[in-house]
């Protein structure tokens, strides 16, 4: 039972990883259209600040030293991070001055609370569960922050009736994500992975209902506008 348990629960944890693998692909065109122009205009790098900072406590919590047998989470968010390194590098290459200098102050913060938060786990907390715990905690506060930023989007849609920066695709790979990632929480139970993903379940799931009250009001051109939105 125990090994039919930890089998199903790898399974949804390779699951989880392609289909996250598919959300970190999703800013891609919009980072090859940055690159042809050589310019930012409005996007803004927040959102790829904040999923950075997210993947790197997932990361930290799925270590063995932290939460043992997590390799999954722990290699997801690895891609995760150089996926979001990638879209921050390119970010500073062709921002302006003003933009570069904001997102190497907010990096320098991450990397400073980063460093904080891990140099207090290892050293003032001795065991896996404790560790667990602190870290668990800051990973369900900001995991939570990152998957209810769609609720931005959602407003917009209800106000505009329009899906454009809503797209289809994005927001059932998100409502497949939290569900993958809930049920792997499942086995076994895990509340610091069950939290964030099941609220990312239920709002990828009201993002989806929205979609399908909203798509016909919305001209074909505006369905496949891009997903960021601006400043």
């Amino acid at each position: 039972m125990i090994m039919n348990q930890s089998i199903i629960r790898n399974i949804i944890g390779i699951i989880g990883n392609v289909i996250s693998c598919g959300l970190f692909l999703s800013p891609m065109p919009t980072y090859v259209q940055i690159i042809k122009s050589k310019d930012v205009k409005k996007f803004s790098p927040i959102p790829y600040l904040a999923t950075l900072l997210n993947c790197l406590l997932w990361f930290f919590y799925g270590l063995p030293i932290v939460h043992p047998n997590s390799l999954l989470v722990i290699t997801i968010n690895s891609i995760g991070i150089a996926f979001e390194v990638f879209y921050l590098t390119v970010f500073l290459i062709y921002a302006a001055r003003q933009g570069r200098l904001k997102v190497m102050k907010l990096l320098a913060l991450e990397t400073v609370f980063m460093i904080v938060v891990v140099t207090s786990v290892l050293l003032l907390i001795h065991t896996t569960t404790k560790r667990s715990l602190v870290v668990g905690i800051l990973c369900i506060i900001f995991g939570t922050c990152m998957y209810a930023s769609p609720l931005v989007v959602m407003k917009l849609v209800i106000q505009t009736k329009s899906v454009e920066f809503m797209p289809f695709t994005l927001s059932l790979a998100s409502f497949l994500n939290g569900v993958c990632w809930t049920s792997y929480g499942f086995l076994p139970f895990d509340i610091n992975l069950l939290v964030p993903n099941g609220l990312g379940t239920l709002f990828g799931l009201a993002q989806l209902v929205l979609y399908a009250c909203y798509f016909k009001s919305t001209s074909n051109k505006d369905a496949r506008a891009e997903v960021e939105l601006p400043v």
